[in-house]
């Protein structure tokens, strides 16, 4: 029975597990801050759980582009060779992907307990499915039909620019270009976006901001109502985000549905549910109806991410 090493690696989390027989036989978290490299990280896991065994196989997802042995990712300061880790795990087989291909690969695993209708319309079998994950950052990525079965696509939709509708919005985005060359839907949609998007809005009314305030502690005091700066961050944010899933689900004609993953929707609880989220993912002039057509659902499972790599990691195994 072959032994394989998995990881889902984000912007603050670094996730590994051992599968064997496509279940997972032991997982445990760790903060990327707390590692100077990937391999630092994976050794710490292997040593951790060495009764185990040592891997042959590892499949690693991470958050940032993949093409060819050099992986740098986009949120943390990691940077690495892919045969350089294989050599250092003593690894035969050694694959890259990214962490939202991870994600997609997981819908089409997961019980259907872990799925929450956000708008509801009739889905279409067999069509393209979108999916997008507010976390660290912002991942996207898709879902096509190839005739027999579902092939998980790729993306960096999450560094697509930003579109500002109101003069409010526009000024915002003006404050934003005193850090950033250019405004993606990650710098205001994810977890690092509802922080800028907090700072921004301090500097443009000339407010003193918290000292090292969050995004966790702007969300609940918007949800609290006790800081009106933070009220319109987390308003902002969700309704940048319906904006842009509205915009992916009209790319790809998403008939099987729009997927909202990532750590921060699920947390938002009835606030997201109530949020402008579905009016500015409709908001489409005169194409609001194919986008009205499209469902969206939300994924509110610990690790989706780890079930598609344990289930790729399994489809490896099998090919070797």
């Amino acid at each position: 029975m072959t032994l394989c090493l998995i990881a889902d690696i984000g912007g603050t989390n670094a996730r590994f597990a051992f599968t064997q027989d496509n279940k997972i036989v032991v997982q445990k978290d760790y903060k990327c801050a707390d590692f100077s490299t990937i391999t630092d990280a994976a050794r710490m896991f292997i040593n951790d759980h060495q009764s185990c065994g040592a891997p042959d196989i590892a499949v690693f997802a991470v958050a940032g582009p993949v093409n060819g042995d050099q992986i740098d990712l986009t949120n943390i300061a990691w940077k690495f060779s892919c045969e350089d880790v294989r050599r250092a795990l003593n690894l035969k087989t050694f694959e890259v992907i990214n962490d939202f291909k991870a994600v997609a690969l997981g819908v089409t695993h997961i019980d259907q307990k872990y799925i929450k209708t956000i708008y509801g319309a009739r889905r279409i079998d067999q069509k393209p499915i979108g999916i997008l994950g507010a976390g660290t950052g912002l991942g996207v990525a898709s879902l096509v039909h190839d005739g027999a079965r579902y092939i998980a696509v790729e993306g960096e939709g999450g560094h697509v620019t930003m579109p500002a509708r109101t003069q409010r919005e526009f000024d915002i985005f003006q404050k934003l270009l005193d850090k950033y060359s250019h405004i993606s839907a990650e710098r205001v949609c994810s977890g690092k976006g509802i922080e800028n998007l907090y700072h921004a809005i301090c500097a443009l009314d000339h407010v003193t901001p918290i000292e090292n305030i969050s995004a966790a502690i702007i969300s609940q005091k918007a949800i609290e109502k006790s800081c009106p700066v933070c009220a319109e961050v987390l308003d902002l944010m969700c309704a940048f985000l319906g904006r842009v899933t509205g915009n992916l689900a009209l790319i790809l004609k998403a008939q099987s549905g729009m997927y909202i993953a990532g750590g921060i929707p699920p947390k938002l609880g009835d606030y997201f549910m109530n949020s402008r989220f579905v009016d500015e993912y409709t908001s489409k002039g005169r194409m609001s109806n194919v986008v009205e057509s499209i469902p969206v659902y939300m994924i509110d499972h610990p690790s989706v991410g780890m079930v598609g790599l344990q289930h790729h990691a399994d489809e490896l195994t099998q090919e070797l």
